[in-house]
């Protein structure tokens, strides 16, 4: 179980090396470098299981950094229980890269030990780490599910459909306009489901389902490469990883199903 409490009495604990996005290998093929002395310049992350844990950033790539997995790789091999402390260390390393100058006068920034924050001393600017919110829906048609391939994905896998909320929308609006951008549907009601962290490269996933008001797919020819209505009573394609919040959206309309077909 991780919690993010900052160890700031800490001097010693679990280790985390991040370089550009990719994890070293620690004790038995985890997260987590052996129990050690935490040089100065450590990043504090929390607690894992009740012991400290903290992260070196290699700002500099150490030799055998080109084959540490990337926080993808990580993703599909680490249980559950570990998500959360994998997507803090990714996103705070994220924030910490990009954000070493102050985005207002250009001055070397200052990291505050207490807390997540970058302080300014010229013009005394503080941020702190960027969370991108996003949309993510299962579109159904009665016990059908709209899944598209975007592009990027590996081949033969299909996904629930998602985007970034812009300017002044607010979260449902976004469901609506996306999928419409997307594959051309307009939507009825919406019903929010839950919300995940996800760290590609600071996203909060906002989980919905939405009732499609026709069954025309009409795809972009930007971001979708393909999209295709799947019977829950078919075989399915390849889907995303076991703990996503896409698949949560997708395996709770397949229970759903199971449990309308066993009454």
């Amino acid at each position: 179980m991780f919690h993010r409490e900052l160890p700031l009495h800490a001097r010693a604990g679990w280790l985390i090396r991040l370089h550009e996005g990719r994890i070293a290998p620690g004790s038995e093929g985890g997260l987590l470098q052996p129990w050690q002395p935490w040089p100065e310049d450590v990043v504090l992350l929390g607690y894992w299981n009740d012991d400290p844990v903290a992260m070196i950033i290699e700002t500099d790539p150490p030799p055998a950094a080109q084959d540490w997995p990337t926080g993808r790789q990580w993703l599909s091999r680490l249980p559950e229980s570990q998500f959360s402390l994998l997507s803090t260390a990714l996103q705070v390393g994220s924030w910490w890269r990009d954000h070493r100058f102050c985005g207002r006068c250009g001055s070397h920034a200052e990291r505050i030990v207490r807390e997540f924050a970058m302080h300014c001393p010229n013009c005394g600017h503080r941020n702190y780490p960027r969370i991108s919110p996003c949309i993510i829906t299962l579109v159904t048609h009665g016990k059908d599910m709209l899944l598209g391939r975007n592009r990027r994905f590996p081949p033969g896998r299909y996904s629930t459909l998602a985007g970034f909320i812009e300017a002044g929308e607010s979260a449902e609006e976004a469901v609506r306009r996306e999928i419409y951008e997307e594959v051309g549907i307009t939507l009825g009601p919406i019903r929010y489901f839950k919300s995940q962290a996800w760290p590609f490269p600071h996203s909060l996933m906002l989980g919905f389902f939405a009732e499609a008001t026709s069954r025309r797919i009409r795809i972009d020819e930007d971001e979708i490469a393909d999209a295709a209505w799947f019977s829950p009573t078919q075989a399915l394609p390849q889907l995303p990883p076991i703990y996503s919040i896409s698949r949560a959206l997708i395996n709770a309309h397949l229970n759903a199903m199971k449990g309308e077909a066993a009454k």
